[in-house]
């Protein structure tokens, strides 16, 4: 009897568990209860293809640009062999960094800070023996740049703009009818007025979609 009740437990967690893969998979009832959390094989959903570095940088009055993190003094290392600044994901701290190093160095007056994120695919990040095992193209990466904040010469914030991959997500959502329609026909039954008392409130849903703000300034 023992073991049949635990043939039957292992069976039964199995099954729930197969269900959730299958479930994942077909895009079928995922969201239909909030038990489903933990049989929707969904762990390592939130984690990014993209490998982020800041870069931190002053134009002058005269047109020169400086680098200002890391300080004159050397790279803060707080964890393995990456600065400090780079573990500041929404780049936040990195103007207090470009301040700080503003404050105790001699420079001509700053016009503008710039924060800005150099991104690459984390494939490129295997050592080299086994990209050539794996991949038969060069070991190329393709960089990319995008800035994150602007701020004046005192650290006023002039312009603050989202994370590189979160505006390629809001582009392709406003560029492709068929994401609209989508956003449009699965609309949420409940939404919270977050504005008004709390209470929640049935959603209205989303008619037009604002464009994404164009930026000029590229670094």
């Amino acid at each position: 009897m023992k073991r049949l009740l635990i043939s039957g437990l292992i069976a039964g967690y199995l099954s729930v568990l197969g269900m959730g893969v299958v479930s994942h998979t077909m895009e079928w009832g995922s969201t239909s209860h909030p038990m489903m959390y933990y049989v929707v094989w969904d762990m390592f959903c939130g984690w990014s293809g993209w490998d982020v570095r800041y870069e931190v940088v002053g134009e002058g009055v005269s047109g020169k640009y400086y680098q200002l993190a890391p300080g004159p003094w050397g790279r803060v290392r707080a964890h393995g062999r990456i600065d400090r600044r780079h573990y500041d994901m929404g780049g936040v701290y990195c103007c207090r960094i470009a301040l700080n190093t503003l404050k105790h160095t001699q420079h001509e007056e700053m016009a503008r800070i710039f924060v800005v994120e150099r991104l690459w695919s984390k494939k490129y990040n295997i050592p080299d023996h086994l990209w050539q095992t794996r991949f038969e193209e060069p070991k190329q990466p393709n960089f990319y740049h995008h800035v994150r904040h602007v701020l004046s010469g005192d650290g006023t914030l002039l312009d603050t703009r989202g994370d590189w991959v979160s505006e390629r997500i809001s582009l392709n959502q406003t560029s492709n009818p068929s994401l609209q329609m989508q956003m449009r026909q699965n609309r949420p039954l409940f939404a919270f007025d977050l504005a008004g008392k709390g209470r929640p409130t049935q959603a209205t849903g989303v008619d037009k979609l604002s464009p994404m703000m164009s930026f000029a300034t590229e670094y």
